[in-house]
């Protein structure tokens, strides 16, 4: 059993990088950043406050970790619960209005 869970909008995120990786560059990278999200994710639950806060985006009590131009947004509580993983270049602040 892992110590995290990926809430159903992460895994929506998560799919969405695989396809557009997949699309734009090929399976062989799709595949590789989709199971290094996976091993940061076993990585996050075994130390879970080496992420960052950004109150200048979001006021939720949510931590940050980036892998590559990803943003891993997650609740540093057991289990480890992995919100969102976004681009960088998405406008994060607007995002976390609507949701957190």
């Amino acid at each position: 059993m892992s110590g995290y869970i990926v809430s159903p909008q992460a895994d929506e995120d998560i799919f969405e990088v695989w396809r557009y990786l997949y699309v734009r560059v090929d399976a062989e990278v799709a595949n590789r950043v989709e199971s290094e999200f996976y091993a940061v994710f076993d990585a996050l639950a075994q130390n879970p406050l080496i992420g960052h806060k950004r109150s200048d985006l979001t006021s939720y009590p949510v931590l940050f970790f980036t892998v590559y131009s990803y943003m891993i947004v997650y609740r540093p509580h057991a289990p480890l619960e992995i919100a969102r993983v976004l681009h960088g270049k998405r406008n994060i602040r607007r995002i976390f209005r609507r949701q957190p």
